[in-house]
């Protein structure tokens, strides 16, 4: 009997192992497009840091950080000359400079001129702006930074400044006591204003390097030069003093800062092993 209880107690003890399937020594050839050093981690067999590396790699991909000074766009804002031919009578034309940075925060500097030739419906004077010069300085925040700087949705932030004089002719001042109408002219009236405006705009590639920008925007005057004897209709810039929405349409050329490589891939021989990744060249020049 106790010869049969310590057989028993024995067997209970014993250890069931379940054969592993033996490792081999052949490498996987790795996804196009993967970096030398993933690739080094996966031929010295750490597996599990080069998985994770290559996790991490796929999220760089997804989410794209751009280099601190992406790409310069110098544009043309040309609607309201095209806005005269259909019996506009004023127009702003104007030069913008768009540093891009990130591919998220981008300082605008806009730099340009305003006239108008104007008579009123609704009012008894001809207002006449001279050409004048005028400048605006704010940033965009563009919401497509993780994709291709190429398409852009932002939204921005202007502050403007102008300085011009105008003529207001063909004045008609009555007199209903009398039944006499009066007609003058006022020359030569100077003024100044300073304006703020909210804007919201889109950008599209056309071709290469060239582009398109639309944008709506909303401004308010923070202040004016008021005459004695008129006060202005018009301001560079700004537009008629009584509007509070602009329209700008502007074809862009846009400078990168850098440019996109090919990914280094990985060369397979024939006997199953890697060599290192090599990454792509142009073509040297004889």
């Amino acid at each position: 009997m106790m010869v049969l209880l310590t057989a028993h107690a024995q067997q209970a003890d014993q250890r069931h192992v379940t054969p592993v399937k033996p490792e081999t020594n052949r490498v996987l050839t790795p996804p196009k497009g993967t970096s030398e050093e993933i690739i080094k981690q996966y031929i010295n067999g750490d597996s599990a840091r080069a998985a994770e590396q290559e996790r991490k790699d796929s999220l760089r991909k997804v989410y794209k950080h751009y280099p601190l000074f992406t790409d310069v766009a110098v544009g043309l804002n040309f609607i309201d000359p095209v806005l005269m031919a259909f019996g506009q009578s004023y127009a702003n034309v104007d030069l913008n400079v768009t540093l891009n940075m990130w591919n998220r925060l981008q300082p605008v500097l806009e730099l340009g001129v305003g006239w108008a030739n104007s008579t009123p419906d609704d009012m008894n004077f001809t207002y006449k702006s001279k050409l004048a010069p005028y400048v605006k300085l704010g940033a965009n925040y563009n919401f497509m930074f993780k994709s291709k700087p190429d398409y852009q949705v932002w939204l921005g932030l202007r502050m403007g400044y102008s300085s011009f004089t105008y003529d207001v002719t063909d004045v008609i001042y009555a007199n209903s006591y009398w039944q006499e109408y009066l007609t003058y002219d006022l020359l030569g009236q100077k003024s100044h204003a300073l304006w703020g405006e909210v804007a919201a705009g889109l950008r599209v590639k056309l071709f290469d390097r060239l582009s398109m920008g639309w944008s709506i925007r909303y401004h308010g005057l923070f202040n004016y030069g008021k005459s004695e004897q008129a006060r202005p209709w018009f301001i560079p810039g700004y537009g008629p003093r009584g509007n509070s929405l602009g329209l700008s349409v502007s074809v862009i050329y846009v400078l990168p800062f850098h440019h996109e490589q090919a990914p280094p891939t990985a060369v397979t021989a024939p006997d199953g092993t890697l060599s290192p990744p090599t990454t792509h060249q142009p073509p040297s020049r004889p």
